[in-house]
């Protein structure tokens, strides 16, 4: 792990999930320089991560974009489980 986005992430979700051990975070960056995360979660926790309506993956992507910001990077955000 060596995205400070990852880890602000891997810190975020972590809390909020049943399995815990089950969380991976993965970065990369694209041709645009936006730093595009993967965050990876157990089916069961999805809908704790995502929330009603995703008012949670929105509060988190919030955070995570002024975290941005203040580096001057763009960043995505997918959440996705194991299947």
């Amino acid at each position: 792990m060596n995205s400070k986005f990852e880890q602000l992430l891997l810190a975020l979700v972590k809390p909020l999930v049943a399995n815990p051990d089950d969380v991976s975070v993965s970065s990369s960056v694209d041709i645009d320089e936006t730093v595009l995360v993967n965050v990876i979660v157990n089916k069961d926790d999805l809908g704790r991560v995502i929330g009603k309506g995703g008012k949670i993956a929105n509060a988190i992507r919030t955070i995570a974009y002024a975290s941005a910001s203040k580096a001057n990077k763009r960043v995505k955000i997918e959440f996705n489980s194991y299947e």
